[in-house]
């Protein structure tokens, strides 16, 4: 401590400090100095001062706090961070999502063809890699080959309207009227597909006037069906080739029989994969013909009469010479 013969001539704590003791004894003679010199330790604590509004002070009064007692702000730690909030500041702890490549323009071959019928070997457009999986045309040939025996005209189909289900490419439909059906409606939600790859299908093909597209799902046509079925009744095929993983194949089949789209003359044709059961019965329609290619399968369903004509015109094919 420090001594004074008179409070005039008293130094103050903080100008004493910055003293040493001969500076002390020349400003005032009579004033008792300690033996030792003052030291001040600065320690590595983190000094905070409470703000009145309950939070840290700001950094300016800290700073005015610290220099009061001639201390040096920079010597000291800053507020203590949280293990979280370190890691949000390294940069740790936070998803870094890794840079999206643009997906490649979609493309289109000419590897499909008509196998049958007045568009014979026409060629169609297909979409390349796996958005669209088209039937494969050794099943499309089996197909109208059967539907064909079933009506009981094995060169050309009943003449009647046909409904394609995720049409895709369109070549079932195009098949079929190419083999004698008078109209058909595609449904494909994919409005990239209708208009690159469907509609160029049935320009090329002269298909397209007698041809209607629905860009919807077809959950959502089903809804509607209502509507659509308008004075022409039913209709007379239907073809069902989803993606296998896309669906549930007693839930779509469900409501397929539900509606107004399917009467008691209706053929039904139903690519499936391999392991899926399928009924023998839809309703008043019998199974009429289970294939399988590979590892997909095709069951096909049809009127009661439709088995007696298939039976008959067996009979005529093993007797002739």
């Amino acid at each position: 401590m420090f001594y004074s013969s008179s409070p005039s001539s008293a130094l103050s704590f903080n100008d004493s400090l910055r003293l040493n003791s001969s500076d002390v004894l020349s400003v005032n003679p009579f004033l008792v100095v300690a033996s030792h010199k003052p030291t001040i330790k600065r320690s590595n604590i983190s000094c905070r001062a409470k703000a009145s509004s309950g939070g840290l002070a700001s950094n300016e009064k800290r700073q005015q706090f610290l220099e009061r007692y001639g201390i040096d702000p920079d010597d000291f730690e800053g507020p203590k961070v949280k293990g979280r909030e370190k890691e949000k500041r390294r940069g740790k702890g936070a998803r870094v999502m890794p840079p999206q490549e643009p997906k490649p323009p979609r493309t289109t071959h000419m590897l499909l063809q008509v196998l049958g019928g007045t568009a014979r070997r026409r060629k169609l457009r297909s979409p390349k890699g796996m958005d669209v999986r088209p039937m494969m045309e050794v099943v499309r040939g089996a197909t109208f080959d059967i539907l064909q025996v079933a009506g009981g005209c094995p060169v050309f189909l009943r003449p009647g309207r046909w409904l394609d289900l995720y049409s895709g490419t369109g070549s079932v439909g195009i098949e079929a009227i190419s083999r004698g059906c008078s109209e058909v409606h595609f449904v494909e939600m994919d409005p990239w597909v209708v208009s690159e790859v469907l509609k160029p299908n049935l320009e090329a093909t002269g298909f397209l006037d007698v041809s209607t597209i629905h860009t919807v799902s077809v959950e959502n046509f089903l809804k509607q069906a209502q509507r659509l079925k308008g004075k022409d009744g039913p209709f007379d095929y239907i073809s069902v080739t989803p993606p296998y993983t896309a669906v549930d194949y007693g839930v779509l089949m469900a409501e397929l029989l539900d509606s107004c789209l399917v009467g008691e003359d209706t053929f039904i044709v139903v690519e499936y994969p391999f392991g899926t059961a399928m009924p023998d019965t839809y309703g008043c329609l019998v199974k009429i013909a289970d294939r399988r290619f590979g590892r997909t399968n095709l069951a096909m369903y049809g009127p009661t009469w439709s088995q007696k004509k298939k039976s008959v015109a067996s009979t005529r094919m093993i007797a002739s010479p």
